[in-house]
């Protein structure tokens, strides 16, 4: 299929405005670029009963993070959110739209991780912080009035990825127990050779823009055969939890996606796959101007409730 017509306009808008392109930049000034490109306004913001920023103990320090809660009496599901942002930009607050929206449509507490990012703090920096925090989560259920037993990972691109790579963690430690992970185009591999990463170069997310996440966040070119990296190289996907995975036509992420999809399904796992044509990269984040971006959010959302009702 084309390109989406909404996509297209936003593609030619960022096409004629003025300044550098990502890959040229440092992490921090690449930070303040995009710090309000996925911003939802205050005045815009989906309400919910309660939002509440803290800090929890992690591995090197203290993880900050952003509790939603919505409307009821509890205790409710809970899902730990990991964003996205190729590791190295991104925070609590561009994610803070798709946290208040999925809190509200699934029901559940939300709790938004702000992890360790590269280059400052490289793999497996982020990975340890996204572990800790959704351990974290479980012991204290009774204090967040959320239900440990239902508890679910997820996130959009590199948080796709290190919600996968928690599932796996969390599998193979014996807990906590996660009873759905919910996997937004995440990058499953790092060799960068699929067909997509191959046809759509420049679509948003560019080639080089793919080349400079992953060289922050690299600490050898070994690291790429890390599972903890590489969630598609695990040695086993049986008892993975149950998953969506949702992938954009015009996403050099959409292949490797959907072979993880294919991987846990052979495994016995339960997943759901959906590829939203004519979509590109990050479209999720983009739910204001992007229909599609809005239905994303709610097929998330109703995979939540389905799993916690489960």
């Amino acid at each position: 299929m084309p390109l989406d017509p909404q996509v297209k306009v936003l593609l030619d808008q960022i096409a004629a405005a003025p300044g550098p392109k990502l890959h040229t930049l440092s992490a921090p000034d690449a930070r303040r670029v995009t710090g309000s490109m996925f911003r939802v306004p205050p005045e815009r913001a989906e309400k919910v009963a309660k939002v509440e920023d803290r800090k929890i103990p992690g591995p090197a320090g203290s993880i900050p993070i952003r509790v939603y809660t919505p409307e009821g009496s509890g205790p409710f599901p809970v899902l730990v959110f990991f964003h996205g942002g190729g590791w190295v930009i991104c925070d609590l607050e561009s994610h803070d739209g798709p946290c208040r929206a999925l809190t509200n449509k699934a029901g559940c507490v939300t709790v938004s991780v702000d992890y360790r990012l590269a280059p400052e703090h490289k793999f497996p920096a982020g990975v340890e912080d996204c572990f800790a925090a959704t351990k974290w989560v479980a012991e204290h259920a009774k204090e967040l009035n959320v239900d440990a037993g239902r508890l679910a990972v997820g996130g959009d691109s590199a948080g796709g990825n290190l919600s996968a790579v928690i599932a796996q963690l969390a599998r193979d430690a014996g807990g906590p127990k996660i009873a759905f992970q919910l996997l937004i185009y995440p990058a499953t591999e790092a060799e960068l050779d699929t067909h997509s990463h191959k046809t759509f170069t420049d679509y948003f997310l560019t080639k080089d823009d793919i080349a400079w996440f992953w060289g922050h966040y690299l600490r050898t070119p070994a690291d790429r055969k890390d599972p903890r990296i590489a969630p598609a190289l695990a040695k086993s996907f049986k008892g993975l939890p149950p998953a969506l995975i949702i992938t954009a036509e015009f996403d050099p992420l959409r292949d490797e996606g959907e072979a993880y999809g294919e991987k846990l399904r052979a495994a016995g796992v339960p997943v759901s796959v959906t590829r939203y044509e004519g979509m590109i990269h990050g479209f999720f984040s983009m739910y204001e101007v992007l229909d599609k971006g809005k239905q994303a959010i709610d097929e998330s959302a109703a995979a939540l409730r389905k799993a916690f009702a489960k």
